[in-house]
């Protein structure tokens, strides 16, 4: 079996506002070495245990990672960012 570090749970958002998530078996540093390459093809393959998926990129708005992926730097990269919901919107004055 494998341990946790080899795992990066990726959450897909769609346009239709639907989402759904996977644990992907490689590191968080091999996954984001593999992001931008991963992002510009026009299918992903994701072979799991019982079906393969394919998810359609043009209908990716947002890809989440966890464990976080502080690796990624550059333009268009804020650290330290926190997350405005219902009960923390207005919070802060």
């Amino acid at each position: 079996m494998q341990s946790v570090d080899s795992f990066t749970q990726v959450t897909f958002h769609y346009l239709n506002g639907e989402n759904e998530a996977f644990d992907i078996p490689v590191s968080p540093q091999a996954f984001q070495e593999q992001l931008q390459g991963l992002l510009s093809q026009p299918w992903l393959t994701l072979h799991l245990f019982d079906r393969t998926a394919f998810i359609c990129t043009a209908q990716v708005v947002k890809v989440e990672g966890k464990p976080p992926l502080h690796e990624i730097q550059g333009d268009g990269v804020f650290n330290d960012v926190q997350r405005v919901t219902p009960l923390t919107h207005g919070a802060k004055a």
